[in-house]
């Protein structure tokens, strides 16, 4: 394959992800069974896990080097986890390895029959506690970092993390999955942040999701931009645009802003397309308003044939943009791209078997 046809390699690639890295027991079934019954399973994999484990190793196979800050015991599952991690490219040198204890599992159980999945954790033990990380061993894993990556896992020894990648002027995103312990700690030194669908209004208390995110902005004034991932239903990005700040804009409502950009969709065409607005200031009704563009993206389309497991759609979405931020892409194609990636990860079982390449013959049409 040429290397015209392949992601092109970054300058400086480095990324450190702090979180969750796991093994999953991956299991299909014709159907969720029901309580009190026995089922057999119609494929099993066991692989590599968790948020943080599954973004580094989607960002290694684009192409990023980066580097993993976790906890595992010195057990079989724990020497799987590092072995299969450093096959894909990924630095474990930073790992904590506990010498007694056991590593953090998951059991996956992937409904065949509705595409759900339902996840199982067993956290590790003994957890990963601030002493476990060394100040000259911090220093070293972060030294020419890009970007740091947090899933809101171990909030103390993040937090450690997060306030020394401030001080060194390292950019930092938050993986907003759901509230957790330390998340409101974390927040306020991110630079962008990736939320799951059910967030920006758990954590808002507002209306709507696009009344949500320009709460977010405001509340979290470092933040570039704040993306809502939705699914089959694609996600929704609104970025902060401070040169216009202090210029007469028009003032529009979040909410109608966005309905007027999804009503421009094309629903024919299956890949994944970004739509944007102009630079506008939008307005949250008895919140505020934030200058800013406002993007949606739709999901690609996956037929119901391909479509496996969406076990990890998120964390190879996150991943993916982790690529682009390095790569300095717009907008405009970041979304597109990692809704793709995310789209690639659901062909197959388990949130890595379908994780692409940088070689992957299509990638690359979307930096164009």
């Amino acid at each position: 394959m040429s290397s015209d046809s392949a992601l092109p390699l970054i300058e400086n690639p480095i990324i450190v992800g702090f979180g969750g890295a796991c093994v999953d027991f991956v299991a299909a079934v014709p159907s969720f069974p029901k309580p009190d019954t026995k089922i057999r399973t119609t494929q099993l994999k066991v692989q590599g896990g968790g948020n943080t484990g599954n973004a580094m190793t989607c960002a290694a196979r684009l192409g990023l080097k980066p580097r993993i800050i976790s906890k595992v015991a010195k057990d079989a599952q724990g020497r799987a986890l590092l072995e299969e991690l450093e096959a894909d490219g990924v630095d474990t040198s930073f790992f904590v390895v506990s010498k007694e204890g056991t590593s953090p599992f998951s059991y996956v159980i992937v409904d065949s029959q509705t595409k759900t999945r339902t996840c199982i954790f067993t956290e590790g033990y003994p957890p990963m506690v601030p002493e476990d990380l060394p100040r000259a061993n911090l220093l070293s894993a972060l030294e020419g970092a890009r970007v740091v990556y947090f899933d809101v896992r171990l909030p103390e020894s993040a937090l450690v993390i997060a306030q020394e990648a401030f001080r060194q002027n390292i950019s930092i995103l938050v993986d907003a999955e759901r509230p957790r312990e330390g998340l409101n700690d974390l927040l306020p030194l991110a630079d962008y942040v990736i939320c799951s669908e059910k967030f920006p209004q758990a954590w808002t208390e507002t209306s709507s999701i696009p009344r949500a995110l320009v709460s977010i902005i405001l509340r979290l004034p470092r933040l570039k931009f704040v993306i809502a991932t939705l699914g089959e239903d694609g996600c929704i990005m609104l970025e902060k645009c401070v040169d216009a700040e202090g210029s007469h804009l028009e003032e529009m409502d979040v909410d109608t802003s966005l309905k007027s950009l999804t009503r421009r969709k094309n629903d024919s065409i299956a890949m994944p397309t970004c739509i944007a607005s102009s630079v506008t200031k939008f307005r949250a009704e008895g919140i505020g308003s934030v200058c800013g563009r406002l993007y949606f993206c739709t999901a690609e389309k996956i037929p119901p044939s391909e479509l496996i497991d969406t076990t990890g759609a998120g964390d190879a979405f996150v991943g993916a943009v982790l690529y682009a931020i390095c790569a300095n892409l717009s907008p405009e194609k970041m979304l597109p791209f990692a809704s793709y990636v995310a789209a690639a990860s659901c062909r197959a079982l388990g949130a890595r078997s379908g994780l692409p390449y940088r070689t992957h013959p299509y990638l690359a049409s979307f930096l164009n």
